[in-house]
């Protein structure tokens, strides 16, 4: 069906890369239905939110911003999708003013479901029970994104049964993409100008294993692919990473030396807890063998505080480890209580001021990493990828280790990879120096 009369949607996406990629997905139906996408901020006929529900703040977020946007437009067509509509649609439905709620299967069907865009016909809830036949649902970056990095989905679902998370509950079990259809895609995506992509998923280490093949297979092909400069891996569990894929990974100049390798705790007692399937001890040689290969690499961790049963003690053996560790940067979360899940039904609940403070002291100590990792590389020199958006006359781009650097604001530097000197570090950035005198040769 194609529409007449321009009409305009706004789309917002919460949570991780993998919701940003098929947000554009979604983005590229509405325009291929006669649709003009438009900022979210602006005024819309429709608008999409895309939600996340990894935490109960995910799920205040989300009502919270549908809520904003129905004061602001309470004409607007509003459709809610993604995880927290798959799994509590009628708290969403319940919202006065919601007209459409689809589950994670169901958000690509919108112009199947919805026949036309007016108030007054719904609330109508979309939302397909997930199992092992469930669809992988291609998506990709692009078009009205900027075009210097893309998120490439090539793995969704989870078969981990990790006792704090719903993310199997939203996701269904893993599945992938073929190499074939990644490889294509990340061709379209060099044809289209970007030089970054970002292979994001559920559980990208688990990529393939239904499928007769895996990451590694796949990171060798993607690497052929012409225009593509930079390729930079989503999360990626310890226990899928071996020391082959990491000597692959650090030899090739195209493949990120960047890894986000979730922690999640630093006493193998909780983590027995949590079901995760690597000890604090393997996690430990891994990232030592990372950094003993690369000292430059950059690490990221994600690391969870106050899960039930989480003693002051256990908490000591997390910081000790983690102030220890050759970390770059650490990504810290509060426990939350998601329901249906094993860990919400345990009587050793850890008090939520404890639990604000334990989060507290780790995100002071993972300033006082990251700093410290940014600090190391003064006066030394980075090809940075830079992005188009101008803050304060300045715009910035990132390493391929994961430092940001900024410099003063010039066009020319949109979407190019420019070798610049690293000068001083702030909090959450570098300030540098473009010294590739070939710069404005380099322009496309």
């Amino acid at each position: 069906m194609k529409y007449n009369l321009m009409r305009h949607v706004a789309l917002h996406t919460l949570g991780c890369k993998l919701n940003f990629a098929e947000t554009s997905t979604i983005g590229r139906q509405f325009v291929e239905n006669g649709f003009h996408t438009v900022p979210f901020s602006e005024e819309a006929e429709v608008y999409v939110l895309n939600t996340c529900t990894v935490s109960h703040k995910a799920d205040r977020e989300c009502r919270q911003i549908i809520r904003s946007v129905l004061r602001k437009r309470p004409g607007a067509f509003v459709i809610v999708a993604g995880c927290y509509a798959q799994l509590r649609p009628e708290e969403i439905a319940s919202i006065d003013g919601v007209d459409v709620v689809l589950g994670t299967k169901d958000k690509y069907k919108i112009f199947e479901l919805v026949k036309n865009f007016g108030k007054g016909e719904y609330p109508k809830i979309f939302v397909s029970e997930m199992n092992g036949d469930d669809d992988f649902g291609p998506a990709f970056s692009g078009d009205t994104d900027n075009r210097t990095r893309a998120f490439l989905k090539v793995q969704d679902g989870c078969d981990y049964k990790c006792s704090f998370c719903t993310i199997p509950l939203a996701r269904g079990q893993s599945r992938s993409q073929s190499i074939e259809l990644s490889v294509s895609q990340a061709q379209s995506l060099a044809a289209k100008g970007f030089k970054e992509i970002v292979l994001s998923g559920v559980n990208v280490g688990d990529y393939g294993g239904k499928i007769d093949t895996n990451l590694f297979s796949l990171l060798k092909e993607l690497v052929k692919v012409k225009g593509i400069e930079r390729i930079r891996m989503g999360s990626i569990e310890s226990n899928l990473l071996s020391h082959e894929m990491i000597d692959f990974i650090l030899d090739n100049e195209k493949l990120c030396n960047h890894f986000h390798v979730p922690l999640q705790s630093g006493a193998n007692e909780i983590l027995q807890q949590m079901r995760r399937r690597y000890t604090v001890h393997g996690y430990q040689k891994l990232i030592e063998y990372i950094k003993t290969k690369d000292p430059s690499a950059g690490i990221g961790a994600d690391v969870i505080v106050g899960f039930p049963g989480e003693t002051d003690n256990h908490f000591e053996e997390t910081y000790s480890l983690l102030l220890d560790l050759p970390v770059s940067y650490l990504h810290v979360f509060t426990y939350s209580e998601r329901p249906n899940t094993p860990a919400v039904i345990s009587a050793n609940v850890v008090d939520p001021r404890i639990r604000h403070i334990r989060n507290e002291k780790l995100r002071l100590l993972g300033s006082k990493k990251k700093h410290h990792f940014y600090a190391q590389f003064i006066g030394k020199e980075f090809p940075v990828l830079y992005e188009g958006t101008v803050k304060n006359a300045h715009v910035s781009g990132w390493t391929s280790n994961y430092i940001r650097v900024s410099v003063p604001a010039n066009p020319q530097y949109e979407n190019q990879i420019i070798k610049t000197r690293i000068d001083t570090c702030l909090d959450d950035y570098c300030q540098g120096m473009i010294i590739d005198n070939n710069t404005s040769e380099r322009i496309s």
